[in-house]
């Protein structure tokens, strides 16, 4: 089986990822952090779905006395926030850790976005791949624009008619019908 026919687990270090991406660093900068980590989740979301990745996206709450949690945003996303004292840095190396020895890392890939030298060092020790934050937002706005292009190409009318979006000969056909000609 092939690395690129494998199932995909994409674990992402969210703060470092909102501070390597521009857009987002503009929104937390402006309305705050909240509607950053929201609008990484949407994107994510969108990202994960389409590439058909099992995304966890890892917030640590370090400064904050609250418990861990975790939230399921879709099939392919969920949101970890972890507790008082434990940073998202070891909260994914935990689970790098435990993959190391599980079964599924036959049949799965464990890839890692942060742009932590040290963390991108530890993973691969554990026997994960690792991209950097760049490159996962780089990746994430080539797939926006993709999907973006591929839309307005659907959209695209030549007129007001359904029958004018079809190709010319099917046109063609469906003149000789109304006609009553055989096509």
């Amino acid at each position: 089986m092939s690395r690129a026919s494998l199932s995909t687990v994409l674990l992402v270090d969210g703060y470092n990822v909102i501070g390597a991406w521009n857009a987002l660093k503009l929104i937390r900068d402006r309305d705050g952090l909240e509607p950053a980590r929201w609008h990484l989740i949407e994107s994510l979301t969108n990202y994960s779905s389409y590439n058909g990745f099992i995304t966890q996206i890892v917030f640590d709450a370090y400064y904050q006395n609250t418990p861990s949690k975790s939230e399921v945003v879709t099939e392919n996303l969920s949101v970890h926030y972890t507790s008082f004292g434990q940073t998202a840095d070891s909260f994914i190396e935990i689970t790098c850790a435990k993959f190391r020895n599980d079964i599924r890392k036959f049949h799965q890939r464990l890839v890692v976005a942060t742009s932590d030298r040290a963390q991108q060092m530890t993973v691969v020790g554990y026997g994960a791949e690792w991209i950097s934050a760049l490159r996962l937002v780089n990746e994430v706005e080539a797939m926006s624009q993709s999907v973006k292009r591929r839309q307005k190409s659907v959209k695209k009318s030549s007129g007001r008619f359904l029958a004018k979006s079809l190709d010319p000969l099917a046109q063609q056909r469906l003149a000789q019908m109304r006609l009553g000609l055989d096509p």
